[in-house]
């Protein structure tokens, strides 16, 4: 795929560039030049989105292809294929050592990253067709390459290590001033961690430690500056109201949080909260759609698709305008979604407006401030395009680590119907499910399992049996028998923690379809 200049006529001749790796193979020139210009179509392809590499400029970019394999060029807003990218705009700031910027939920066109990363000496140390080669390989053999490409980039202990000193009493305090005095530079240095009091040395656990405690202190609701989700008491989304709970210094918090999560990626720590999807898309650049406002708040998400179907008179009997109303600490806040928003009336001609900032609004507006801040943070430390080889469920893996799964746990607290009610489990394809997952996935796909019908890899600290629904109630893990001709793959249903299971008729076709949809959809493919 090639953009053309917005100036170009039809039947006129315009020059590309091309890459060079693309033009000159050797021998076997015609097959390598095919072979890597196909690599560059990253591994995201879901409602037609792909993100691909753009010739002008060699940067990633996003398209969407219409049912005729042409590029969408329509700009009006569908709640089946709009998507939106967090695009972010780096400036210096007065400190030098950190920078200012601004982001902004842009339409997925419109976004673009860089194909390439620089080394510490000005020599581009990975290339778009590295990126491109990566994200293919399994998920520990990518984890691998960013890791070791993160160690190209760190600073040599030769040239200066940092030693950070904090009290115990104070960890979030003393490590945060210590985190916010340093420079980028001295970010990709190797850190030692000294406890103030204590004969500790640093040989790598005290950084463990202290990872694990800082991001477990900073997650805690109590502190006010995230909350659990409304859908998900495992993921931790950001309080829109933090500036009530550290009314000086949250947003200080927030870019703290960010440099810490990079650090933690960049050398190989884990972090100790999971966060809700689309931060994890926001972190990658990928594209955010409607669909995604189901997992935040999925009342509001079923609220605005019922407008779709709503008469002009139905609209206008809801007098709405383009502002949005919400609580804080008991006082009723109104937001215009666009300048001048309570005086503009929602009507059937302007409802996809109206749903478009609806949907900016619960994405992004909302959290605009704490979300830049964490953004700036985190790319102190790794390169944008390094992550362009993981998609949000690795991202997330990757973060938090694979979790630590009690079988017995599991299958204990998982209830079964439909079709399998009153089976206790004991029908063949819940016993196949059961043998699949503990003899056939690795803990990878168990972890991407539980991502799959859950939401997130995380299990409650009291295991299964306190899973929770989008209602904040128990809501086991649970088995749904249907029948094949309804249901060809296993769907999940995250807000309730059930999976769909077909009545396969053998293992072998339970454990191939349960794996290719698990597999599926960490990449975005649709499988109905």
């Amino acid at each position: 795929l090639v953009t053309c200049p917005p100036s170009a006529y039809p039947g006129q001749r315009i020059r590309f560039q091309l890459p060079i790796a693309l033009t000159q193979g050797g021998s076997n020139s015609n097959q390598t030049s095919s072979r890597l210009a196909s690599d560059v179509k990253l591994s995201y392809d879901k409602d037609g989105w792909t993100r691909t590499i753009r010739v002008t400029d060699m940067k990633f970019q996003w398209v969407r292809m219409d049912d005729k394999g042409d590029v969408d060029l329509s700009h009006r807003f569908d709640p089946k294929t709009a998507a939106y990218v967090r695009k972010i705009h780096f400036v210096e700031g007065n400190d030098p050592r950190m920078r200012s910027g601004r982001i902004t939920l842009v339409p997925a066109s419109k976004a673009a990253v860089e194909s390439s990363i620089m080394g510490p000496n000005g020599k581009e140390i990975v290339t778009f067709g590295d990126i491109a080669s990566a994200q293919r390989m399994p998920y520990e053999e990518k984890s691998q390459w960013f890791q070791d490409t993160c160690k190209n980039l760190r600073v040599e202990w030769n040239e200066g290590h940092m030693r950070m000193i904090v009290r115990r009493d104070y960890l979030l305090n003393d490590s945060m001033a210590a985190v916010m005095s340093l420079s980028r530079k001295d970010l990709k240095k190797v850190w030692r961690f000294e406890f103030i009091g204590e004969m500790g040395i640093d040989a790598g656990g005290l950084t463990r430690e202290w990872f694990q405690l800082v991001t477990e202190e900073i997650f805690n609701p109590d502190n006010g500056l995230w909350q659990s989700s409304a859908t998900n008491q495992m993921s931790m989304q950001i309080n829109p109201s933090s500036d009530v709970a550290c009314p000086e210094d949250h947003l200080v918090y927030f870019r703290f949080l960010g440099r810490v999560i990079g650090k933690a990626l960049f050398d190989q720590q884990l972090v100790a909260g999971h966060m809700v999807r689309h931060l994890y898309k926001h972190m990658l650049g990928w594209p955010v759609m409607f669909d995604d406002l189901e997992l935040i708040d999925e009342e509001y998400y079923q609220n605005l698709k019922k407008m779709l179907q709503y008469s002009e008179d139905e609209l206008e009997m809801l007098c709405l305008d383009f502002t949005s109303t919400h609580s804080n600490m008991g006082a009723v806040e109104v937001v215009e979604l666009i300048e001048g928003g309570k005086d503009i009336e929602v009507t059937k001609d302007n409802l996809p407006e109206y749903m478009e900032c609806c949907l900016k609004y619960r994405m992004m507006g909302r959290v605009r401030l704490q979300l830049t801040e964490l953004l700036l943070g985190f790319f102190d430390i790794i390169p944008e395009p390094l992550l362009t080889v993981f998609d949000f469920q690795e991202l997330e893996l990757l973060m938090c680590g694979l979790p630590n799964i009690d079988m017995d746990d599991w299958k204990n607290n998982t209830l079964y119907t439909g079709e399998y009610d009153g089976t206790f489990g004991r029908s063949n394809p819940c016993t196949w499910f059961w043998e699949v997952v503990e003899d056939h996935f690795d803990n990878e796909l168990r972890a991407r399992l539980l991502q799959f019908v859950t939401g997130t890899s995380g299990v409650p600290s009291r295991g299964f049996s306190v899973l929770q629904g989008n209602d904040g109630n128990i809501r086991k893990f649970t088995i749904h028998g249907v029948r094949l001709e309804t249901c060809l793959y296993p769907r999940a249903h995250t807000c309730f923690n059930r999976i769909d299971l077909p009545l396969y008729k053998t293992k072998k076709d339970l454990l191939e379809k349960l794996k290719l949809a698990v597999q599926m959809e960490a990449t975005g493919f649709g499988i109905e």
